[in-house]
C-alpha cells in the first residue's frame, strides 16, 4: 500500500507545535514505595533564566543531558533520584521523585533521603520559593487511622480517590521545615495511573497557592479605593457650592488625579486578578478529576479548600466592581464638571467678545473724530502751500489775487483730501473682510 504523499499540503507554521503540545508534559510512570517533594519558584525573567542555567550546570555534574534551549519540560535520573523540571508562564517546578532502593532503611513520612537532601541543596535556585511540597505515597489497611496520626486533625481533609481503592489526605499547614504535606494511601495502581494522580495532586497543591497570590494584592488596593470613593463623595460636594471657575478647575484637577491613580492600581491589578481567578479554575478543574466520597467526618478537599479560597476570590471579584464602578463614576463627574468648565469659559468669552466690540465702536468714533481732524490738519497745510504757490504767481506778473485764489482752493482740497482718506480706509476694510472669509471657510 502506497503512502499519502503529505508533502502535498502547504503545511501550517504551527501545526507540529499545536499537536504536541499534549504531549509536552507527560505523566511520570511511579512504582511503590515513591515519595516526591516539588518546589515551585516564581520565574521572572531574570530569575528564571538563572534558574535555567542552574538546572543546566547540575546537568553536567552529573553527567546528565541539560534541557534543549526553548523546551519547558525536561527529567533526569540520578542515581534512586528522577528530577522532572517544567517551565510555565510565571513559575517554574522542580519535582524531586525518590524511589528507594531495596537496601535502603525504610523512611518515617515526610523524611528526606541524605541522598536525596544532598541532591536538593546542590541545585542552587534564584527564584522566589513559593510553593514546597512533600507527598508520600502509601499502601495503608486504614487510611483514615493513618491520616490521623500525621496531620492535625481540627483541618484534616480526607476524602476517597476518585476510581480507585484508596484516599487523599492533608490538613494543608506547613511543617516545622517548611513543607506542606500531602498522603496518598492507594491499593494496586498502575504505573501511569499512579503517576497521573500524584501529577494531579501536585498540581492542585501548586495552583491553589498561586490562586491565593490575589488576595495580598487585593487587601493593599482596598484602602486606596476606600479613600477614592471618600473623596470623590466629598468632590461632588464642593461641586454643588463651586461658583467660580478657579474652584472648578481645581476639582476637575483634583477629579482628574483621582482617575489616574485608580488606574494605575487597577492596571496593576489586572493581571494577578485574572491570573488567580484562572489558577482557582484549575484547582477544581483538578479536583473534580482526582476527587471521590468524602470520609466521614472529615471534610473533603473541595470543601476545605473552598471554605478558605472562595472568600478570597470573592474579596478579588468585589474589589474589581468597585474598581469598575469607581472608574465610570470618576468619568461621569469629570465629564459634568469639564461641562460646567466649559460653560464658564463660554460665559467668559462672551463677556469679553461684548467688551471687545464696544471697545471696537469708540475706537471708531475715535477714528472718525481723528480722520476728521486729520483732513483739516492736512487741508490747512496743502491750502498754505497753495497759499505760497498764489502769491509767487502774483509777484511773479501774473495776474492772480493770492487771496481770492487761496480762499476759491479751500473746498477743493478739503474734498480731494477726504476722498483720498476715504478710499485708502475702503481698501483696508475689504482687505480685512476678504481676510476673515478666507479664514472661516
Amino acid at each position: 500500500m502506497t503512502a499519502l504523499d503529505m508533502s502535498a499540503f502547504t503545511q501550517h507554521s504551527l501545526r507540529e507545535s499545536v499537536l504536541n503540545e499534549v504531549h509536552a508534559r507527560p505523566f511520570t510512570p511511579l512504582t511503590q514505595p515513591v515519595s516526591v517533594i516539588r518546589f515551585a519558584v516564581m520565574a521572572k525573567a531574570d530569575s528564571a533564566n538563572a534558574d535555567r542555567d542552574s538546572l543546566a550546570s547540575f546537568c553536567a555534574r552529573h553527567g546528565a543531558p541539560a534541557p534543549e534551549p526553548g523546551i519547558k519540560h525536561h527529567q533526569v535520573v540520578i542515581g534512586s533520584a528522577r528530577l522532572r523540571w517544567e517551565q510555565h508562564s510565571e513559575f517554574a517546578t522542580f519535582t524531586w521523585i525518590w524511589s528507594p532502593p531495596a537496601h535502603a532503611p525504610k523512611l518515617a513520612f515526610g523524611e528526606i533521603a541524605p541522598e536525596l537532601q544532598g541532591l536538593i541543596a546542590s541545585l542552587r535556585l534564584k527564584g522566589e520559593l513559593l510553593v514546597a511540597v512533600k507527598l508520600g505515597v502509601e499502601s495503608a489497611t486504614d487510611p483514615v487511622k493513618r491520616a490521623e496520626a500525621l496531620f492535625d486533625k481540627s483541618s484534616l481533609a480526607l476524602v476517597a480517590v476518585k476510581g480507585s481503592i484508596g484516599a487523599l489526605a492533608s490538613d494543608f499547614r506547613l511543617d516545622a521545615d517548611g513543607f506542606t504535606r500531602i498522603l496518598v494511601c492507594i491499593e494496586g495502581p498502575t504505573p501511569e495511573r499512579l503517576g497521573a494522580l500524584v501529577q494531579r495532586v501536585l498540581e492542585l497543591e501548586t495552583y491553589r497557592t498561586l490562586a491565593l497570590l490575589g488576595l495580598p494584592a487585593a487587601l493593599e488596593l482596598a484602602p486606596q479605593v476606600d479613600r477614592i470613593e471618600r473623596r470623590l463623595g466629598e468632590v461632588l460636594a464642593e461641586m454643588q457650592g463651586a461658583e467660580t471657575l478657579k474652584i472648578n478647575n481645581h476639582l476637575l484637577d483634583e477629579l482628574t488625579e483621582l482617575a489616574a491613580s485608580l488606574e494605575r492600581g487597577a492596571t496593576g491589578s489586572l493581571f494577578r486578578f485574572g491570573a488567580s481567578r484562572a489558577y482557582w479554575d484549575l484547582v477544581q478543574a483538578r479536583l473534580s478529576v482526582i476527587e471521590g466520597e468524602p470520609v466521614t467526618p472529615y471534610s473533603s478537599w473541595s470543601s476545605f479548600l473552598s471554605r478558605r479560597i472562595a472568600p478570597a476570590m470573592r474579596t478579588l471579584n468585589t474589589l474589581e466592581r468597585r474598581q469598575d464602578n469607581l472608574s465610570r463614576k470618576l468619568a461621569r463627574a469629570a465629564d459634568l464638571l469639564r461641562t460646567r468648565v466649559d460653560v464658564e469659559l463660554e460665559e467668559q468669552n462672551r463677556d469679553l467678545l461684548r467688551s471687545m466690540n464696544e471697545r471696537t465702536k469708540l475706537q471708531l468714533r475715535l477714528q472718525s473724530t481723528v480722520e476728521g481732524l486729520s483732513v483739516a490738519a492736512i487741508g490747512y497745510y496743502v491750502v498754505s502751500l497753495f497759499g505760497y504757490l498764489a502769491k509767487g504767481a502774483h509777484d511773479a506778473g501774473l495776474h492772480v489775487d493770492p487771496t481770492f485764489a487761496t480762499a476759491a482752493f479751500v473746498p477743493v482740497a478739503i474734498a480731494l483730501i477726504w476722498f483720498t482718506t476715504h478710499q485708502i480706509r475702503k481698501r483696508h476694510l475689504k482687505e480685512d473682510h476678504e481676510a476673515e472669509k478666507a479664514g472661516k471657510e
